[in-house]
């Protein structure tokens, strides 16, 4: 993830689409498809962790699809 870190910011501030965990009922996934990394086109994924006490980044990394979940973001009509 060395060299995606405004990638990750952009992704928390701008995703294209946001998931809530399946595994984890206090995670949400934020979405954003980057073109042309160095394994092609791949979804980055932030993962953030929202505690009542504490809110923080648990981990990011790339990926071909996004997971199952209930989609938080864009909402639906």
């Amino acid at each position: 993830m060395v060299g995606l870190e405004q990638e990750m910011e952009a992704t928390l501030v701008r995703p294209e689409r946001v998931v809530q965990s399946l595994a984890d009922p206090e995670a949400r996934l934020y979405y954003r498809l980057l073109r042309e990394t160095p394994v092609g086109d791949k979804y980055l994924c932030v993962v953030v962790k929202d505690r009542v006490a504490d809110t923080f980044l648990l981990t990011a990394y790339l990926t071909d699809k996004v997971k199952r979940g209930d989609t938080i973001w864009p909402q639906s009509a």
